[in-house]
């Protein structure tokens, strides 16, 4: 059971790449790619190991919750009002 995820109360407010990408539903992997493109939670080294604090971890997945159109219905393409038709008209000869 050395895999489980534990509870944010019992947690440590630092995580190591494997407990963050646990923490968040990805591979250690696919975290250490998204380091590498800039693109994922902000982390830093400690000691030569790449630590993430929890707080960033909880807004980057917030973030991620904001941008994603199923959660935010201001996002939400099937909730706006259609565009009106465009009428095609012949071109003059």
């Amino acid at each position: 059971m050395a895999n489980a995820v534990q509870e944010p109360a019992t947690m440590s407010p630092l995580l190591t790449l494997e407990e963050a990408a646990a923490y968040i539903g990805r591979t250690p992997k696919g975290l250490r790619r998204l380091r590498e493109r800039r693109s994922g939670p902000p982390g830093f080294r400690v000691e030569g190991r790449v630590m993430y604090r929890l707080t960033a971890l909880n807004d980057y997945l917030a973030a991620c919750e904001a941008r994603d159109s199923r959660s935010n219905p201001a996002l939400d393409p099937t909730r706006r009002a259609p565009e009106p038709r465009r009428i095609r008209r012949p071109a003059a000869a």
